[in-house]
């Protein structure tokens, strides 16, 4: 069978190619490093890395507070970060600079994989939440090196795709020393597409442990009283293609009765930035963008950040978010994050990737859900004018997160046990 996909594999290269190439067009970092996607390396490394994978940038801001953990406790290590999207890589750059290696992830053919393991030859591999790759884990097997899947999730429709092919996964698998879920649902699932019950513990989810540093949030009251004029901002985080329309139609409804409100709004992807300012445009809303480094003055309807890494130090610069992702069904994106810095958050119906944190927020009443855009405007309404309901879910938020933190530390101690 993997034999079969392998070589699916290989003949798909081309186009995932020329999905780069038409990728690029928008974005130019997806046509840079192509060697690197197949384990080409123009540079040497020290061998024995410890090895860690995040997909994307969700998956490496979960992934930074367990190595500078793991650096901290050992610091003569060389440790390599690896990604798959050049957002990914931004973020790996950004925060850890020189602080660690990394390079792309290659594509799970046989002899790219085969080349990256005799590049680094890692002595542990921690793949981030949910990556199963056939090949890559069938020679970590091979080769014996120690591999985890930590912080795991698994949601019920890739539970039925895997379950399709059970025996192959099964088999796959049986090459992870360790699997971490977040949940104990997360656990069950893993279980359920062949993994070994004695290999799955349920540690809880990383998430809860971020830490934001003192200084970002004090960066963010600037920006609120020096280019934002100490206006009411509503942040709309991490939006994509035929989100952000809701939110405009509902802002030039509420500025009549609230002219001092400021939209902020940040696409989740960098290569939508001048979309998402031509729709702002196109629906008379006048804007500035952060990448322009110009103040916003009392006739600004939009703040577009167009700029990649400041989430957090927007969030800190708002009084009421909407996390994005979540009124298309893409599957929502961290709630935790403006919870953590204090600010409210409101999110849609489509909170898949993150189900088990929203029903917890939910619970406390330390969150709104909307459904639609009426029920949107409606709470945004309320949380703007009422500061004892606003207070009171942000202090909710914040027990939820204290309560389920501690996953880092015992993820922590599960990869040094392995090493």
């Amino acid at each position: 069978m993997r034999i079969l996909y392998s070589s699916l594999f290989y003949l798909s290269l081309p186009f995932i190619f020329l999905r780069l190439l038409w990728r690029g067009i928008k974005a130019p970092a997806y046509r840079k490093r192509w060697h690197e996607r197949l384990a080409f390396y123009s540079k040497s490394t020290n061998p024995g890395v410890v090895w860690f994978h995040a997909v994307s940038v969700g998956e490496a801001e979960s992934v930074f507070q367990l190595v500078k953990c793991y650096q901290s406790a050992h610091p003569d290590d060389t440790v390599l970060i690896t990604t798959t999207t050049p957002t990914g890589s931004a973020r790996v750059k950004d925060v850890m600079g020189e602080k660690v290696e990394h390079v792309f992830l290659p594509y799970d053919t046989p002899d790219a994989i085969t080349r990256f393991i005799n590049h680094f030859r890692p002595k542990i591999g921690v793949i981030m939440e949910t990556e199963i790759w056939p090949n890559l884990f069938h020679h970590c097997g091979k080769n014996k090196i120690p591999l985890l899947i930590v912080n795991a999730r698994l949601s019920e429709n890739s539970e039925r795709g895997y379950q399709k092919l059970h025996s192959f996964f099964s088999r796959i698998l049986a090459n992870v020393n360790v699997i971490s879920t977040q949940s104990n649902t997360d656990k069950n699932r893993f279980v359920r597409i062949g993994a070994n019950p004695e290999k799955v513990v349920t540690t809880g989810n990383i998430k809860f442990d971020l830490e934001i540093p003192v200084d970002l949030i004090e960066k963010g009251k600037n920006i609120k009283k020096n280019i934002f004029n100490g206006r009411q901002v509503w942040i709309i985080a991490s939006t994509h293609k035929n989100e952000e329309q809701h939110f405009l139609n509902i802002y030039k409804r509420i500025k009549r009765d609230y002219p001092a409100l400021l939209l902020l709004i940040v696409p989740r992807h960098p290569e939508r930035f001048n979309e998402v300012a031509k729709l702002c445009e196109a629906n008379q809303l006048k804007i500035v963008r952060r990448s322009h480094k110009k103040d916003c003055s009392a006739n600004t309807d939009v703040y577009l950040a167009d700029t990649m890494g400041e989430l957090k130090m927007l969030y800190a610069a708002a009084d009421v978010a909407f996390v994005g992702g979540s009124m298309v069904p893409v599957g929502g994106h961290n709630v935790l994050e403006p919870a953590v810095i204090g600010v409210p958050v409101m999110f849609g119906p489509y909170m898949a990737n993150f189900k088990e944190i929203s029903k917890g927020l939910l619970s406390l009443h330390a969150a709104v859900q909307c459904n639609n855009p009426k029920e949107i405007e409606k709470n945004l309404v309320k949380l703007i004018g009422e500061n004892t309901f606003r207070q009171k879910m942000t202090e909710q938020a914040k027990k939820f997160v204290q309560a389920n933190s501690g996953a880092t530390q015992k993820n922590l101690q599960l990869i040094e046990k392995q090493l």
